[in-house]
């Protein structure tokens, strides 16, 4: 069943499993705003939960835009949502703020004890080091990218590892994407290290997201084909691509990319049911060039990737 709102446009999203409700997070704003491309500087993060992934229960919004001034004053994306060992869910997103007309990325967290009362974290704002990673100015990019969260716990580091969208501070202007890295031992304070793979083609690599999948490492992540200038990409290609890793800290090859064809789909996510099936979904962009802002209803892996042989799908391996 496709998730819409009457009032508001739905895009990216993710979603959470407490064992009894899936939850889905997701960014929304006021369809009044008319124009869809103004959508982003309105944006908070919604919530929502179901038992099937079908039927949806709409909650009180998760976060919204600070009190300013602050780093996330004006809107808040896209991130993920993970479970500590002391029960605490921890929400990561990205923020930016008004003094500096939304230009500048950057990362936080919220918590909460039950998935509903949400506070934000001592987490200190995440940003991207100058080291490694393009700042503001550096090179013809319109912002400066750091975003998109994806946190996960690495048994053999015993370390909680982010992976994020982020750029080379060196490399051609246009194709200067890479998997930005960040590490920490307790979900709040972390440490930024450099990108986890070189530029490959891509003008941005959004929503990333590294997960394991029928034995495999994969990177899925979404970019338009016209921000992917090294890539050669079908014309239906609505912007997923999946890459083979040898774990999830990478190595990718990130360059023998596979986009695959979901109409009309972008930020597609990749997540495991509590049966083991693995399923796909993400926001309907546009249709006929019209923007429409709801997420449509999940897509078995293994029926999409059905006849391909980009992995072996196995919908019960983690």
């Amino acid at each position: 069943m496709t998730f819409r709102l009457h009032d508001d446009w739905v895009w990216d999203s993710w979603l959470a499993d407490d064992g009894e409700n899936y939850h889905l997070f997701f960014l929304r704003a006021k369809r009044a705003l008319i124009d869809p491309d103004r959508r982003h500087h309105g944006a908070s993060i919604g919530h929502a939960k179901s038992v099937d992934l079908e039927e949806w229960t709409l909650l009180p919004d998760a976060i919204t835009a600070a009190d300013g001034p602050a780093w996330d004053d004006l809107a808040t994306w896209t991130g993920c949502t993970v479970h500590a060992a002391d029960g605490t869910w921890h929400l990561f997103y990205t923020g930016v703020s008004r003094v500096e007309d939304g230009l500048h990325q950057r990362i936080g967290s919220v918590v909460s004890d039950d998935l509903l009362t949400w506070r934000r974290s001592e987490m200190p704002a995440l940003q991207a080091d100058p080291r490694w990673y393009e700042k503001l100015g550096d090179g013809t990019w319109p912002d400066e990218a750091w975003r998109d969260p994806f946190v996960f716990f690495d048994e053999k580091t015993q370390l909680w590892q982010m992976v994020i969208t982020a750029r080379s501070r060196t490399g051609d202007p246009d194709q200067r994407a890479v998997v930005g890295h960040a590490v920490s031992p307790d979900l709040t304070h972390w440490e930024t290290r450099p990108p986890l793979s070189s530029p490959a083609g891509f003008g941005e690599m959004e929503v990333i997201q590294s997960r394991e999948v029928g034995g495999e490492a994969v990177l899925l992540f979404s970019c338009l084909p016209d921000k992917a200038p090294g890539i050669r990409s079908d014309a239906a290609s609505t912007g997923t691509w999946i890459a083979r890793g040898e774990s999830l800290l990478g190595p990718w090859d990130l360059v023998g990319s596979s986009s695959f064809f979901l109409p009309g789909i972008y930020a597609a996510q990749l997540f495991r049911k509590r049966d083991g099936e693995w399923i796909v979904f993400g926001f309907q962009n546009s249709v006929d060039g019209r923007f429409v802002g709801e997420i449509a209803s999940p897509v078995a892996l293994a029926d999409l990737l059905a006849g391909q042989t980009l992995f072996p799908v196995s919908t019960t391996t983690t």
